[in-house]
């Protein structure tokens, strides 16, 4: 994950026990006085799945998604506010710990996958959540549920690439922090959480292969509803995710001497 080489196997145990040891530091930090503590981490997407059930299930007549449709949500929900999150904090990595990133001699690309394994954790956390309403909504559960590492791990190489972009971007243009935030709150609509892939019209589904999201929903998906499987989406999203990791590498090394003079 790191957009510098590594060389040697023991620069390898090296940086990541750095970046495990940033990541867990962030955890203890961000719940350290806070009563609640992990129930923040499945607080917001449960309030998000419960407005959104009962605003298409007990006020309005709902065409889109399945049954149960609270399960439905919670699905996409869940790694959209991993995905949310990472994108908001990513914006703010290098500007946030500028000393440290100036001072350390880690490669600086450790400010960028902290975030994405911090928020990760906190995602693989609020799988519970999931699981128990599946158990009491009465969810059919098929063997497609094996397709949810390999979406976990598409998301993950994902934020990664985002963050290697917008990371050092939004360091040399701040105007960019709040053009990202607008981005996401478009994001949201155009990937298939309220409504699924096979919603769309024709058209749309066209267009939606380059969103990277509606592959990886349908990864998530589909262990609890078969139909929303799409190998267009699915395909377009690996090849998306590789692009933007690849593109995310390239502008990061290009970058960072003048991140580190910025800062």
């Amino acid at each position: 994950m790191s957009a510098t080489s590594i060389g040697a196997p023991g620069s390898a145990r090296r940086y990541l026990h750095s970046l495990w040891l940033l990541s867990s530091r962030d955890l203890r930090v961000r719940y350290a006085t806070s009563w609640l503590g992990y129930l923040w981490s499945i607080l917001d997407p449960l309030l998000m799945s419960l407005i959104y059930w009962f605003v298409f299930t007990q006020v309005f007549e709902r065409t889109v998604g399945e049954q149960p449709y609270i399960v439905f949500l919670i699905t996409a929900l869940l790694p959209w506010v991993w995905f949310n999150s990472s994108v908001s904090d990513l914006t703010k990595a290098f500007n946030r710990d500028s000393k440290l990133v100036r001072s350390t001699s880690i490669p600086r690309s450790i400010w960028v996958n902290r975030i994405v394994l911090s928020k990760g954790v906190e995602f693989l956390c609020s799988l519970p959540v999931l699981a128990v309403f599946a158990i009491f909504s009465g969810a059919t559960v098929s063997w497609q549920l094996v397709w949810i590492p390999v979406a976990l791990i598409l998301q993950a190489a994902l934020l990664v690439g985002l963050g290697l972009l917008i990371a050092p971007l939004c360091t040399l243009y701040a105007d960019l922090e709040r053009t990202t935030r607008l981005i996401l709150r478009i994001l949201f609509y155009a990937s298939p959480i309220i409504y699924g892939a096979a919603d769309l019209p024709g058209a749309f589904k066209d267009i939606a292969v380059f969103n990277p999201l509606f592959g990886i929903f349908s990864l998530y998906r589909v262990g609890f509803f078969p139909d929303q499987w799409n190998t267009a989406a699915v395909i377009g999203a690996v090849l998306m995710t590789l692009l933007i990791l690849v593109v995310g590498i390239t502008v990061f090394r290009r970058l960072e001497p003048a991140v580190l003079k910025e800062l």
